[in-house]
């Protein structure tokens, strides 16, 4: 079996919500991950850094809106391993890193589904040759499906 999702011959919906599954276990396990790794930082010497007030408000900060930060880390190539780990490091609260967790799973696994992992290599071949026609590509890609869904909705509503 390849890779590249868009070769698998299955129904998009399937593949999607299996690359959705993928997602959602290995960032969570991430995230539990690194909240391993902080309750092992709370019995050694890095401890005392924990208990500063400048690191306890960077935790509340990290609590508080870290969520869109762990959805939005889906769409990046490398940025989102560390923001799982970093959201589990700093104990952010469940019920405010699943909600995020999930959006960004749902992201990744519809993102993957429709272009592939060639689709998106391609697409960071492009931000780094010019991230102006990148940002361009995107906004038509976005028009092009909001004017497909627009005309679809027209057609069942006659």
């Amino acid at each position: 079996m390849s890779l590249d999702p868009t070769s698998w011959g299955w129904p998009f919906p399937a593949t999607a919500a299996a690359l959705f599954v993928v997602a959602f276990l290995r960032a969570g396990a991430t995230h539990v991950l690194g909240r391993a790794l902080r309750r092992g930082a709370e019995h050694s010497r890095l401890a005392r850094l924990l208990e500063r007030p400048g690191y306890q408000r960077a935790e509340r900060l990290v609590d508080r809106w870290g969520s869109p930060a762990v959805a939005l880390s889906f769409l990046t190539v490398g940025l989102q391993t560390l923001v799982n780990l970093a959201s589990g490091v700093t104990r952010m609260s469940w019920w405010r890193y699943l909600p995020g967790l999930a959006v960004g799973a749902v992201l990744w696994g519809l993102l993957y589904a429709g272009v592939g992992f060639a689709g998106f290599a391609a697409f960071v071949e492009l931000w780094r040759r010019s991230p102006v026609l990148a940002v361009g590509a995107l906004v038509a890609l976005g028009v092009a499906v909001a004017l497909l869904l627009v005309r679809r909705r027209a057609h069942s509503a006659a």
